[in-house]
């Protein structure tokens, strides 16, 4: 049964699912579909065109699905945020709709985890299990994969593609591209090996780590260019699907450099 404490105001327009849960003080926007089981907090505001995944709990003074801090956004303009099932959104956590210029869409998928006054900015696009720790902020067009962690008070630039099981150090200023698996630190941030203890806990075995190392140390420590590493890299691990991931991440168009270790960091 939905429960709506008389002080919300949700607009008629809006679509609650049977079960919902609206916080004193809560507003809830015309065009916001609530799934079931969702839950929001007192004086948390949810407006836009946002829909809201089954299970998600909205905290007090979270602000979901605002318009862009874009100058170039027009009230008219038809954009959205989706937010997937089972995410945690705590206090004053900031989620944008998307632009038009940026496809039009936010999106966050399943049973992330984003800590007080974390920013999620226009037209970024976040997988599952992803956890986004106190104060971490993403400028828009952010990609992020799957099982990544940001660690407090770190910010990304816009336009930054964070691979999967990827690890953010706290207070990190991400400039670049991280890859799949690796663990970047500093501002600006560099790489500084790949996230054993968050692989570890995913329940990757010793020879995959091993095997993950390996392909790290190729792409990033052995002799000669780096067209040259990556090119007999991409050979050695062809039948290996997670190195690929790592090797295919690298050879993907970007629009960043690419997070390196050490001084190296931001060159291709």
């Amino acid at each position: 049964m939905t429960s709506i404490h008389p002080t919300a105001v949700v607009d008629g327009a809006a679509r609650l699912a049977p079960d919902v849960t609206v916080g004193a003080y809560a507003i809830i926007g015309p065009r916001v579909t609530l799934d079931a089981g969702v839950r929001v907090g007192h004086h948390a505001v949810i407006e836009g065109k946002t829909n809201i995944g089954e299970g998600t709990a909205i905290h007090p003074f979270a602000c979901v699905g605002t318009p862009p801090q874009f100058l170039g956004h027009k009230p008219e303009d038809d954009t959205e945020l989706v937010v997937g099932r089972n995410n945690i959104i705590r206090e004053h956590v900031t989620i944008n709709v998307g632009t038009r210029e940026g496809g039009g869409r936010t999106s966050i998928g399943d049973h992330g985890f984003f800590m007080t006054s974390a920013h999620i900015a226009h037209d970024c696009h976040i997988g599952d299990h992803v956890i986004m720790a106190n104060c971490a902020t993403l400028a828009g067009h952010v990609t992020i994969g799957n099982n990544v962690v940001i660690g407090g008070l770190s910010a990304v630039h816009q336009r930054v593609r964070i691979g999967d099981h990827a690890f953010i150090g706290g207070m990190t200023g991400v400039d670049g591209d991280v890859i799949p698996f690796g663990m970047v630190v500093g501002n600006p941030a560099h790489l500084s090996g790949l996230n054993v203890v968050g692989l570890k806990r995913r329940g990757f075995d010793r020879d995959a780590i091993a095997t993950l190392r390996e392909a790290y140390r190729a792409l990033f420590e052995e002799a000669g260019m780096s067209a040259e590493r990556l090119s007999e890299a991409a050979q050695r691990f062809g039948k290996t699907p997670d190195a690929m991931r790592m090797i295919d991440f690298v050879q993907a168009d970007s629009e960043r450099a690419l997070c390196r270790p050490g001084l190296n960091h931001g060159r291709r």
